[in-house]
């Protein structure tokens, strides 16, 4: 069984190294999301039996169901858990899981658009990246510079057929056995910016597909098609918190 210290040490391993950020990813994302629950089951990432969320009543309810609580069992005042609230806890976890869910998606959506819109002044302009994400349609990468995120198609990546190797998190070129991985660096071309959907499609420059080995799309040779950025941005790799 995966324990927290594994993660640590991988962590402390990568510090300081070019992979340090790709790391981080993946094991974040390598772990459950959290969710509000009233049993008591602990938190695997700081190693604890028992854990209870609890910063301050004005700033989330699950902090106000906790304050009330503490309220009822040490029987400091007026405003503990009544029976009935007590008894809805679990509606009421699984209410404030999902709002939670919710306002995340709607924050990524807008740093999504807001990226967007400041990149599309900068079309057709070449940036150093970093692979952060591979799947069967393409490979998401991060500029070096603003973080911004974005797509190159797998269309984009040359006339090979180019295989996800999932286990590897890799694309692998049939017939040149060109690799894209995670933490790869490249340099992309950005030929599309989407402020309304917050979309972002590179393709690699041509620098970069020089020094990598690309060849050319042959005349009559279909490779496995992509998809536009934002179609699949709900599929991507997502970020996962304990």
């Amino acid at each position: 069984m995966v324990q927290p210290g594994t993660f640590n040490r991988i962590l402390a391993a990568s510090k300081g190294k070019p992979h340090e950020a790709v790391m981080n990813d993946v094991v974040l994302r390598s772990q459950a999301q959290a969710i509000y629950d009233p049993a008591n089951i602990g938190h695997f990432g700081l190693n604890l039996a028992k854990y209870a969320h609890f910063t301050s009543p004005i700033r989330r309810y699950a902090d106000l169901i906790v304050h009330r609580a503490l309220i009822r069992a040490f029987k400091l005042d007026e405003g503990g858990l009544t029976d009935r609230e007590i008894g809805a806890l679990a509606g009421i976890a699984e209410h404030i899981t999902m709002t939670e869910r919710r306002a995340m998606a709607a924050e990524r959506d807008s740093t999504d658009r807001y990226v967007a819109a400041y990149m599309e002044d900068r079309v057709g302009q070449t940036f150093g990246a970093r692979v952060t994400g591979v799947t069967r349609f393409g490979l998401f990468v991060r500029l070096a510079g603003s973080g911004a995120e974005g797509l190159i198609p797998i269309r984009a990546l040359g006339g090979d057929y180019f295989h996800h190797d999932e286990r590897s998190q890799a694309l692998v070129g049939q017939r040149t056995r060109q690799r894209y991985g995670m933490g790869d660096e490249l340099t992309v071309k950005l030929v599309e910016a989407a402020p309304i959907t917050g979309g972002l499609r590179f393709e690699l420059a041509d620098d970069s597909g020089s020094q990598m080995g690309h060849r050319p799309q042959k005349a009559g040779h279909s490779p496995k098609s992509g998809r536009p950025a934002k179609e699949h941005r709900k599929g991507r790799f997502k970020a996962k918190k304990r």
